[in-house]
């Protein structure tokens, strides 16, 4: 703009102007200190000469418009610098003289720029009007006159403006009205000034916010443009940092400043709109955000951090919702920021205190804020994805886990402060199960689809309130457990209906398999818990307990998976392969446990062998065990089962085996009353040759079904448990035992190799199959 004035029109005449009136300011300070002429006949002098100028300029205009307007604005300029000068310096003019002189001159010069549209004259007059203080002043002087004298200079420009689109001036008019006032600030204000100081600050403010919407009614503005910005966002800007300079020990008074411009700037945007020009369009967009960021910046002024993360979560969802409506990056770029901010505020405050009255406080409200602020800017800029910028791509998904995050951490805060510490982790669950859900329905309703992803988490959560729950109860349904761990079931399976992916997906297979086998995991938890309550812990029962469930469930997949379409059915290798064999591996790791830990205490009934609880639970898995494999060579291709079934037939032996044997030791406890203790019973006689003969029995048993269905290996596995009986019969038994005992073993043993020699042959090998 400087360069366009010296380098437009007649440019040594500009020069020559400007350089005239330093010259005349100099000479006004000269003569006051050197010369013994009168002070109002040199002032007079001064005037005389400006008016001159003012006369051959406009005589000038039609022959000469460039130089004519050259001269009437440095005449102008000389004489409000002579003006203020009698007024300031010299005290010749009372105020009210003064000013009528100053608005007469503003009157004119406005009066003459309009009526020849020279942006220039305007532009030379109105800087030398404002640099007329600067050049004559002595240091000394009241700033009511320095800012009553600017004021009058405002009003020219804003009149002219009423007219005329001069971006030039305005610009000119704002620069010397907000420098020379922040200068004087600086160097000679003090608090005590501030009555008098405010009302002029306050003028200036709506001298230039008025100016900004004439410009529009001619105009319109270029926000990106320099000028267009300085006035639209730099006067608040200046304004505001001044109040908040005079206003800096008094935030509540600050805090009413922001709110009051952020107001003025809300109904400027609003009568604006009313009007529907499409000049002011953008004009509207700019007050809009204007007032958007004053009430944001009050609201740390006047409320603590929690309060101040809602407003501003609040407002950042309503900028980020009017940024994607019009399409407007910087709107979603501050709102997201917005967001982002109030998360810090509002754990900057954890530490404040809480409200008594639970749900309906401060801490608690003002984190859901923050949280569904922040995912509903989520939904909405996933909605408006393709109107986003390379750089706001990640946007929606942050904005999403820090809303998501601010909910989890003040619900459980809230629940941890309020609910008693009985059922605090059950209400957490339940929390996390609905926020789950909620999720859920959010990414079905709305484009945001990595909601499906917090959703789906719920059962690594299930699965951490499980640990939980072992370190703090004696059993799941406890502390409310009974009412959260069903409704989080059926809020995990909900979930999984609607977004666990196809059938056979990795996913989805491990989701069905680990819930599958938690939900059994508690089932089987409760159910031993209320049998060790019912017998007061005595007796077998209570390890009985731990095996029923997986038992009954076990049995049942076969069936449930032809049953029950959803989920089993969909979902059958995760069930049955899977988690069956989950099962499976639990019951077998039970039965050797108890059988080798417990002695099989039946209270409250007799122990009888084979038919005591503890033995009958060992037959209900090793049947079930059984049933399972033979389900699974049914239901699948024999071919990728066989590698595994010499492994499988190979458990069940070994479990058969370890059962009899742990049967005939507890029943040799019960019966015979030897101690159920490894140490003693090797060094029992009579359990040495019980062991001897029953093992030979067995090997008699298996030899002789091995030759009835032809199967050599099985006729092996006897041929070689009974050489093992006969080993221990001559290297244990023959050394360790009593005659009695050495009499009844060898005599049993030859016996019954006798009977198995004559009925029990080596079956012939299995003949290859030749094709004809």
């Amino acid at each position: 703009m400087i360069r366009e004035y010296f380098t437009g029109g007649n440019t040594l005449v500009r020069v020559g102007i400007v350089i005239l009136f330093f010259g005349v300011a100099f000479l006004l300070r000269y003569i006051a200190e050197h010369s013994h002429v009168p002070m109002q006949l040199r002032l007079s002098g001064v005037a005389g000469g400006g008016i001159a100028l003012l006369v051959l300029g406009w005589s000038l205009r039609k022959k000469r418009p460039d130089y004519a307007l050259a001269l009437q604005g440095g005449g102008v300029g000389i004489l409000y610098l002579t003006v203020f000068a009698a007024l300031r310096l010299y005290s010749l003019l009372p105020p009210t003289a003064s000013f009528t002189l100053l608005v007469v001159l503003a009157a004119l010069s406005a009066a003459l720029a309009v009526l020849q549209s020279s942006q220039a004259f305007a532009l030379l007059a109105v800087t030398g009007g404002f640099l007329a203080p600067i050049l004559a002043s002595t240091g000394e002087g009241s700033h009511v006159v320095l800012f009553s004298y600017y004021a009058v200079l405002n009003a020219s420009i804003l009149g002219i403006a009423w007219s005329k689109a001069w971006r030039g001036l305005n610009f000119a008019g704002f620069v010397f009205t907000f420098v020379v006032g922040t200068a004087w600030g600086v160097l000679r204000y003090h608090p005590d000034l501030f009555a008098s100081t405010e009302p002029f600050l306050v003028l200036f403010f709506i001298f230039y916010l008025a100016i900004a919407i004439l410009f529009s009614m001619r105009q319109p503005p270029e926000l990106r443009g320099y000028v267009d910005g300085t006035l639209v966002f730099g006067t608040p800007i200046a304004v505001f940092g001044t109040q908040s300079a005079m206003l800096h020990d008094k935030p509540l008074a600050l805090a009413a400043s922001a709110v009051a411009i952020g107001a003025l700037y809300f109904l400027l945007a609003w009568m604006l709109h009313r009007r529907k020009r499409d000049s002011q369009r953008l004009l509207v967009e700019a007050f809009m955000a204007l007032g958007v960021v004053f009430l944001t910046v009050a609201v740390p002024l006047t409320l603590d951090g929690r309060r101040s993360a809602a407003t501003w979560a609040l407002e950042g969802a309503a900028l980020v919702w009017i940024g994607c409506r019009q399409n407007r990056v910087l709107s979603r770029v501050f709102g997201a920021l917005l967001q982002v901010a109030s998360g810090i505020a509002l754990w900057g405050g954890i530490d404040l205190p809480y409200g008594a009255v639970p749900v309906f406080n401060g801490p608690f409200l003002a984190g859901a804020m923050v949280g569904v602020a922040s995912v509903f800017s989520a939904a909405v800029l996933q909605k408006y994805a393709r109107r986003l910028k390379s750089f706001e791509e990640l946007s929606a998904a942050i904005l999403f886990f820090l809303g998501l995050l601010s909910w989890l951490i003040s619900g459980l805060l809230e629940i941890y402060r309020h609910v008693p510490e009985t059922y605090d982790t059950s209400c957490a669950l339940a929390f996390v199960t609905a926020t789950a859900l909620a999720s859920s329905e959010l990414c079905r309703r709305t484009a945001l689809h990595l909601a499906r992803l917090p959703a789906l988490w719920l059962l690594p959560a299930l699965v951490l309130f499980a640990v939980v729950a072992v370190l703090e109860v004696h059993h799941p349904f406890a502390r409310g457990g009974w009412l959260s761990w069903p409704f989080a079931f059926a809020g995990f399976y909900l979930i999984c209906r609607r977004h666990e992916g196809p059938p056979g997906d990795g996913l989805a297979n491990a989701l069905h398999v680990i819930s599958a086998w938690l939900l059994v995991g508690l089932l089987t938890w409760e159910a031993a818990w209320a049998i060790n309550q019912g017998v007061a812990g005595r007796g077998s029962w209570p390890a009985i307990g731990w095996v029923l469930v997986p038992a009954v469930v076990l049995f049942a997949l076969a069936r449930l998976a032809k049953r029950v379409s959803w989920p089993i059915r969909v979902h059958r290798d995760a069930y049955v392969t899977f988690a069956g064999a989950g099962f499976a591996t639990y019951l077998a790791t039970w039965s050797l446990v108890t059988n080798v830990s417990l002695q099989g205490d039946p209270y409250p009934l007799p122990y009888v062998p084979l038919l005591n609880p503890l033995d009958l639970a060992q037959v209900l898995v090793l049947l079930v065990l059984g049933r399972f494999w033979l389900h699974l060579k049914s239901a699948y291709d024999p071919s990728y089962l066989r590698a595994n079934e010499t492994t499988m037939l190979a458990t069940l032996a070994a479990l058969t085996f370890v059962w009899l044997n742990a049967a005939l030791l507890r029943t040799l406890h019960h019966w015979a009353g030897v101690p159920f203790d490894f140490d003693r019973m090797l060094s029992s006689t009579l359990v040495q040759t019980a062991l001897t003969i029953f093992w030979t029995a067995l090997a008699l048993a298996t030899m002789l079904i091995a030759t009835r269905r032809s199967t050599r290996v099985v006729w092996l596995t006897g041929a070689a448990l009974l050489a093992v009986a006969i080993v221990k019969l001559f290297v244990v038994d023959l050394s360790r035992v009593g005659t009695v005992e050495r009499i009844v073993s060898f005599v049993g043993v030859g016996l019954l190799t006798l009977v198995i020699g004559y009925f029990s042959p080596l079956p012939p090998p299995a003949r290859a199959h030749r094709p004809a």
